[in-house]
């Protein structure tokens, strides 16, 4: 059963605290990178075969494979796709940026450009699993910004095939090229190219404790969007909040990941039991039971608070993934919570509207990291490039101030080079 606990007998801190994975996985995905580095293509043959149990032909998703995808999803997927696809276009369209320039009169120009990145990778849990909202989360927002290629990475079934909503949000993302291979042998191979797979300049997406791995591995050599950890979700809820949602709120999250973290802040004692008690009810309904009450059980808390005010300073804090705020009047909080990854306003959004269909990013960041990172955007997918246009007149007359700078901080060459073109060479 959850613990309920009173604020002041946990820190900040320990509230998202979560059991840690016991294996040690760096060393085995270093040496993953290092076989694909060497191998190539058939280092993914062989990873597929070891990991996934199936036999490939071919790597890359055929154009007729995407079709009978399309063929065997029913109908009101197709349109429910298409529906959460346009609102995730609608949202990104807003965040794209348009270059500037600066022209003074004195025969100066500076500005910059914004240039989409030209590849961008995308990883998608396969398998015994489908997220076709991560496909289309992660690839409409590339799209938008204007990358010549996006391609998806996924792994595949023991048939050999991807899961067939996978492909037809790909279809619906415009995704360019799709390819059976997970895992970090995936994310080697985006980082750094073999003989079927594009060399990316940026990987997102999710994964499992490898994937993550990987990313950071390859750092460096390619951009990466964020080593996201697991799921979590903070609600913040007054005496009027119904138990029955946020318990049923909680467990969304929970279901995820026996490493998921779901917490709950209220300032009534009546509540907190409430939903201690429906959340036990509910975990009985789950088909992913095991896994979520090992979540609730091992990393969820329900924690009573004075007021909503300190629930709202706590979640500052910590700066959780998901943040709901199941008060009445929402807005009134939203100017002072300032770490968040995404807030869900009210009592009638729950947080799985912005899993599938509201329109804002579902890849946010976690752990804390909502402090200093961003979700997933359109500014994910471009480059910020600086010009500068001097006139020699203009160079002229800011020239021995530039000189003195560079001579106060000992570097000579610096205001050589623009003395040179005023003054001439020093005798």
């Amino acid at each position: 059963m959850i613990k309920i606990l009173k604020y002041g007998e946990v820190s900040g801190a320990e509230i998202f605290a979560r059991t840690a994975p016991e294996t040690d996985v760096a060393a085995a995905v270093a040496e993953i990178i290092k076989n694909v580095l060497e191998k190539g293509d058939r280092a993914l043959y062989e990873y597929c075969e070891k990991f996934d149990r199936a036999r490939l032909s071919s790597l890359e998703v055929s154009e007729w494979e995407i079709d009978e995808a399309m063929a065997l999803v029913e109908p009101e997927f197709i349109e429910i796709l298409e529906k959460a696809a346009a609102n995730i276009r609608a949202f990104h369209e807003r965040q794209v940026r348009s270059g500037f320039e600066i022209r003074g009169g004195d025969g100066t120009v500076v500005g910059q450009k914004i240039t989409p990145i030209d590849r961008a990778g995308l990883y998608v849990p396969g398998g015994t699993a489908a997220y076709p909202s991560t496909v289309l989360m992660d690839s409409i927002p590339a799209k938008i910004a204007g990358c010549r290629e996006v391609v998806m990475v996924t792994p595949p079934n023991a048939e050999g095939k991807v899961s067939p909503v996978i492909l037809a949000a790909a279809r619906i993302a415009g995704v360019d090229k799709i390819f059976k291979v997970g895992g970090a042998q995936a994310i080697a191979a985006l980082a750094f190219g073999t003989e079927s797979v594009p060399k990316v300049d940026k990987i997102v997406g999710p994964g499992n404790a490898f994937v993550a791995e990987a990313k950071k591995q390859v750092f460096g050599a390619v951009s990466i969007d964020m080593i996201a950890g697991p799921s979590e979700i903070l609600i913040i809820a007054d005496a009027q909040s119904d138990a029955r949602y946020v318990a049923a709120d909680m467990l969304s999250q929970a279901e995820h990941d026996r490493l998921a973290s779901a917490v709950l802040i209220t300032d009534s004692p009546d509540l907190a039991i409430a939903v201690q008690t429906e959340l036990e009810r509910q975990l009985s309904l789950l088909p992913r039971e095991e896994i979520a009450r090992a979540s609730i059980e091992n990393n969820g808390k329900i924690i009573v608070t004075d007021s909503i005010d300190t629930a709202i300073d706590i979640s500052n804090e910590i700066a959780p993934e998901h943040l709901e705020l199941c008060v009445e009047r929402p807005f009134d909080l939203l100017g002072k919570v300032r770490h968040a990854g995404s807030v869900f306003m009210g009592r009638s959004c729950p947080e799985a509207l912005g899993d599938y269909f509201a329109g804002p990013n579902h890849t946010l960041p976690t752990s804390g990291t909502a402090k200093f990172s961003n979700p997933l955007s359109v500014d994910d997918f471009i480059k910020k490039t600086q010009y500068t246009y001097y006139t020699k007149e203009a160079l002229g007359a800011v020239a021995r101030e530039v000189a003195y700078f560079a001579e106060a901080e000992g570097l000579a060459a610096h205001a050589r080079s623009v003395l040179i073109r005023t003054e001439g060479e020093e005798k």
